[in-house]
């Protein structure tokens, strides 16, 4: 079998098969982690459960998450993006088809780590397949595309879920899109495929020690981090707490964070496209991004009613998520197109470390203060400090048209 060891120089026709596959199977991995935050007040009365323990079925998802971001890197490098992508939503659809048959807290826990134990696979396999079809001058348009995918799953998840719990109860949720998350899987094994001008060389497992010695990978895991700390913990709390802490319908907190992911949606390829053109370090950039998200949050959480939200969901959309496709875009520049996989997938495995501590430690904070604001507050320490990381990072300057050389990419500083 072949191996594809260094990225593409050329635009081949089919790099955009590629892109959609990848963005659709990402996208329904996140849907299928959006699903809980509109499902988790109508999960909590079925199963019993207190607002203040929900948190722990989201951190449960992403503990699974964490797992598949580290160990999925490192098999995308190993076995393929095809493999990788196509197996491990298959497995997470089922998962959600099994949470949907949940009556206990204890076992509902367990599937939502077994969703999150296959979902997180889809990104490094995306960034993989990504980096090896699309030249370097042209990767911040198309980690763009590809990263719009977890906003649209919030704009879905929120626009279907409360009508499909309304209509059936929030089992038909997980049912419908576990479903929808098995047909793009079976698409993604069939037509993903690798670059025609690959190396033919033997597939081994990749080596790693030039990764964990890269100082400025290891800055971009902890902003990353930081970042992310803000923007899942919005996602995960954001619904539960405009219904618990500001007397909101379900069905109206959805249409605020549909919102906030359309902002979103729009704002990343353009950020991507911003990065490739301008003559900017793609740092300095997601510092600024990452400031603005900061202030955001404190805006959001100082608002009192459904008009508030209205008019600053789309500010807190466009910068919760502009920052992320800079640094995936990062991710090849700092480690080199042979370990883009690993890289990854060990990068965003940090970074979803944020998104596993936020959900209890904010439902800490709120059931203590009842306080609608200071959790916001609390969010928004993350992307602030996240700023003050990435812009340590010493950004190697990509070379348009040609793959990162491995001894580039090492440095990684300018």
């Amino acid at each position: 079998m072949s191996q594809f060891v260094e990225s593409t120089t050329e635009r081949h026709g089919y790099r955009w098969v590629i892109l959609i596959l990848a963005w659709l199977a990402f996208t329904m991995t996140a849907v299928d982690r959006s699903t809980w935050g509109p499902a988790s007040v109508s999960v909590a009365d079925h199963l019993g459960v207190s607002l203040g323990a929900l948190g722990v079925f989201a951190t449960g998802y992403y503990i699974g998450y964490v797992i598949s971001n580290a160990a999925g890197g490192l098999l995308t490098d190993w076995l393929g993006p095809r493999v990788m992508m196509g197996s491990s939503l298959f497995l997470a659809g089922g998962f959600m088809l099994l949470f949907g048959q949940a009556e206990s807290a204890a076992v509902g826990i367990a599937f939502q780590a077994g969703i999150g134990i296959f979902a997180g696979c889809d990104y490094s396999a995306g960034v993989k397949a990504i980096t090896q079809w699309f030249p370097a001058s042209d990767r911040g348009f198309a980690m763009g595309v590809f990263m719009t995918a977890t906003s649209l799953g919030v704009v879905i998840a929120n626009a279907v879920v409360p009508r499909l719990i309304e209509a059936s109860g929030w089992q038909a949720s997980y049912r419908f899109f576990g479903m929808a998350s098995m047909v793009v899987a079976v698409l993604c094994l069939v037509f993903i495929r690798e670059a025609t001008n690959t190396t033919s060389t033997r597939r081994q497992v990749p080596d790693l020690r030039q990764l964990s010695s890269n100082r400025d990978l290891w800055l971009l895991g902890l902003g990353g981090f930081c970042a992310l700390w803000g923007t899942y913990g919005f996602i995960t709390w954001s619904n539960a707490l405009m219904i618990k802490g500001s007397d909101i319908s379900p069905v109206k907190a959805g249409g605020v964070v549909v919102i906030f992911g359309i902002a979103a949606i729009a704002a990343k390829p353009v950020v991507g496209v911003l990065s490739d053109i301008l003559d900017m370090q793609r740092k300095t950039l997601a510092t600024i991004m990452l400031i603005a998200f900061s202030a955001s949050l404190i805006l959001f959480g100082l608002q009192d009613g459904l008009t508030g939200f209205y008019w600053v969901a789309p500010l807190l959309g466009v910068f919760a998520y502009a920052y992320s496709p800079l640094l995936v875009a990062l991710i090849p520049q700092l480690a080199g197109a042979r370990l883009a996989g690993s890289a990854a997938g060990a990068t965003n495995a940090f970074w979803q470390l944020g998104s596993a501590a936020v959900p209890v430690v904010l439902g800490m904070v709120f059931a203590q203060t009842q306080s609608f604001f200071w959790a916001f507050a609390t969010l928004a320490v993350g992307p602030l400090l996240g700023a003050v990381l990435i812009s340590r990072v010493r950004e190697t300057a990509p070379n348009p048209g040609t793959a990162l050389t491995e001894s580039t990419a090492t440095a990684g500083r300018n």
